[in-house]
């Protein structure tokens, strides 16, 4: 798999002196000490999540709390058009 990764310089020194030293490529030196590295100190798997439904009871009129995210998707736009009427009337 291909992949970007972002190493910190430091490491990244330590890898590539490494790979010399060993006449290895630098990601085949990289995938092994991930390897080692995971195999000392094993990923924990995560505890399992439950969600509890909460009754939000009696909600006002035309209120769906199912469709917040459309709501704040339309007043995003509300705000970018405002803004971008003000930008282009200060322009002028």
């Amino acid at each position: 798999m291909r992949t970007t990764l972002t190493i910190d310089d430091d490491l990244a020194g330590i890898l590539k002196r490494r790979a010399r030293e060993l006449d290895k490529p630098f990601k085949e030196l990289v995938n092994t000490a991930l390897r080692k590295g995971l195999a000392e100190h094993p990923i924990a798997q995560a505890p399992a999540v439950t969600a509890r439904p909460h009754d939000f009871g009696a909600t006002r009129t035309g209120l769906d709390f199912g469709r917040l995210n459309q709501l704040v998707d339309e007043l995003e736009v509300e705000d970018y058009l405002k803004k971008a009427i003000r930008d282009d009337s200060a322009g002028h």
